[in-house]
């Protein structure tokens, strides 16, 4: 029996895994949809993203539509003649007319437990709210955000020092994992969508407003800010006129001294209840650094009070 004939959609490196997936499982991916390629570096070269350089790897053919708002867009979308249209982290809205073009409609890799944290940065702010555990769903599309049934998830614990950067890579793994043990089923009609149940929250964007690091929080929450922020945007403090990132810590509960306060020569910071301990740093045109090399570089001494901007 012929593969099922799979769109692709997706654009950063979230999404590499899934489409490598099918390429592994042999199915028919008849064409791949990304962004355009963007001009970026300091030299701002055109770059393609991650799964358009995949797509190209195994000629495939790539489409790069700005959106889907022009009746020629949306003709060659149904000239696939798809049976699935499988969504991982495009980026760009699909209008009703595209998620009805596949025979099977379109199904989305949702990088949350649904109906928690539909939207824009689930991981960011399953890790900034604390959460002990988040996971991938496998979701039907339709016009609303991110309120399609599921058809299956699976759940990744957040550890006290997890990272939107690891959790992210981890959850890509998961999310190739999860479609390869379920498409079948779901192709088939095995495998029924249910709906969402319990709780919605939204994860809107991160805004540049939330990345300085607020001290006078309790210590616990500061290093949620800083862990759900590396390594993008980046928690950042400022000395001097000099923003240095923070893209690891450790929260201290129990050591007291005023917010903002170095409080020893080993990145100790006061917060409003506790401590954190600054653990790996970033100055502007400068690489990741643990504490002990940032040190060598830029002093940082006990007693120095980090202020807020106004």
């Amino acid at each position: 029996m012929a593969k099922a004939k799979i769109v692709f959609m997706g654009t950063p490196d979230f999404a590499v895994p899934a489409l490598q997936t099918l390429i592994d499982d042999a199915y028919d991916v008849v064409a791949v949809y990304c962004q355009p390629p963007r001009k970026s570096g300091r030299g701002q070269q055109v770059h393609r993203s991650p799964v358009h350089r995949l797509a190209e790897i195994h000629d495939i053919p790539v489409f790069t539509p700005s959106n889907f708002k022009t009746p020629h867009d949306r003709i060659v979308f149904a000239s696939h003649e798809a049976d699935l249209a499988i969504v991982a982290a495009y980026g760009l809205l699909l209008p009703q007319e595209v998620l009805n073009a596949p025979t099977f409609g379109c199904l989305n890799i949702h990088a949350s437990l649904l109906p928690r944290w539909r939207g824009a940065a689930p991981i960011h702010r399953a890790i900034m709210s604390g959460d002990e555990k988040t996971g991938i769903c496998l979701m039907r599309m339709e016009a609303g955000l991110d309120t399609g049934p599921i058809f299956a998830q699976r759940e990744v614990a957040i550890d006290s020092a997890m990272t939107t950067g690891r959790l992210h890579d981890q959850l890509a793994d998961t999310g190739a994992a999860l479609l390869h043990d379920c498409l079948p089923e779901i192709l088939s009609g095995a495998l029924k969508a249910k709906p969402q149940m319990g709780e919605t929250t939204y994860a809107r964007k991160v805004a540049k407003s939330e990345t300085q690091i607020d001290w006078e929080l309790p210590a616990e929450m500061v290093d949620r800010q800083i862990r759900s922020m590396s390594p993008f945007p980046g928690a950042w403090f400022d000395v001097n006129g000099q923003r240095i990132k923070v893209l690891e810590s450790k929260a201290v509960p129990g050591t007291n001294g005023k917010h903002g306060m170095v409080l020893d020569d080993n990145l100790l910071i006061g917060c409003g209840r506790g401590a954190i301990r600054l653990l790996k740093l970033q100055r502007a045109g400068k690489g990741p650094m643990e504490a002990k090399n940032f040190l060598r570089g830029f002093k940082l001494v006990s007693g120095t009070q980090l202020y807020l901007h106004p």
